[in-house]
C-alpha cells in the first residue's frame, strides 16, 4: 500500500464509515445492557425520562461510545496518517458479538475492531507514538468525567459524567496492559519510561471510580 503525504487531509472510505457506525451501535447496546444491571443508573433514566428511558439511555450510550471509542480509534488513525501511513478502521464481527454476550453478564471487555496501518516498514518509535494516541484520548476524557462529577454533583448532569469517567478510566487501563495486540505492548517496546508513566496515570484514573465522593443525581 502506498504511503500518503504527511499532513494530508484525513479521509474515510465508505467501508470504514459503515464499520465504525456498526461498531458504535453494537457497543452502545452492549454498554446499555451492562449498565442496566446497575440499579442506580437505570433508575436515573427512568426517573428523568419516564416511559422513553430506553431511548434516552441508548442515545446517551451512543454519545459516550462516539466520544470514548471512536475518538480513541481516530487518535490512532490521524497520528498514523500524519506520519505518512495508510490507516483505516476495521471491525471484528466476533468481537462485537462477544461484547453483546458479555454485557448480559454484567461485564464487558470490548474488542470491536482496530485501526489497520500499512505503508513503509513501521519503526518501533512510530508504532509507539501511534499506539499511545488512543489511550491518551481516554485519559483526557476520564479527567473530564472526574471534573464533571465533582462540579455537578447533586445535579441531573452528574450521571453522564460518571459514565464518561468510568468508561474511559476502564478503557485507558485496559489498553495500557502490556499484552499484544493491546496498545500497551507497543508503547512498552518503544519507551519504558513513557509506558510506566501512562500506566500509573491510567491506574489512578481507574481507581477514581472508588475514590470519588458519594454522587447524588436527585
Amino acid at each position: 500500500m502506498r504511503n500518503i503525504t504527511p499532513g494530508q487531509q484525513k479521509r474515510f472510505s465508505t467501508r470504514e464509515v459503515r464499520e465504525i457506525m456498526i461498531s458504535v451501535i453494537v457497543l452502545s447496546l452492549a454498554f446499555m445492557v451492562m449498565f442496566c444491571r446497575s440499579g442506580s443508573v437505570k433508575n436515573y433514566f427512568e426517573y428523568y425520562l419516564g416511559n422513553i428511558w430506553v431511548i434516552g439511555m441508548f442515545l446517551i450510550m451512543f454519545v459516550l461510545v462516539m466520544l470514548s471509542f471512536v475518538l480513541h480509534e481516530m487518535g490512532h488513525k490521524f497520528v498514523a496518517q500524519d506520519m505518512g501511513y495508510w490507516s483505516e478502521y476495521r471491525m471484528y464481527p466476533m468481537g462485537l458479538f462477544l461484547s453483546l454476550v458479555m454485557s448480559m453478564f454484567g461485564f464487558l471487555i470490548a474488542a470491536p475492531g482496530a485501526v489497520y496501518i500499512s505503508g513503509r516498514n513501521i519503526s518501533g518509535k512510530d508504532n509507539g507514538k501511534i499506539s499511545i494516541a488512543g489511550p491518551l484520548v481516554n485519559m483526557a476524557l476520564a479527567v473530564i468525567g472526574i471534573a464533571g462529577c465533582l462540579l455537578l454533583n447533586h445535579s441531573a448532569f452528574v450521571v453522564p459524567f460518571y459514565l464518561l469517567m468510568s468508561l474511559n478510566g476502564s478503557l485507558a487501563l485496559f489498553n495500557m496492559l502490556p499484552f499484544p495486540p493491546l496498545d500497551g505492548s507497543k508503547i512498552l517496546a518503544w519507551d519504558k519510561k513513557i509506558y510506566f508513566v501512562c500506566l500509573a496515570i491510567s491506574v489512578l484514573l481507574f481507581a477514581s471510580f472508588w475514590l470519588m465522593p458519594t454522587l447524588y443525581w436527585a
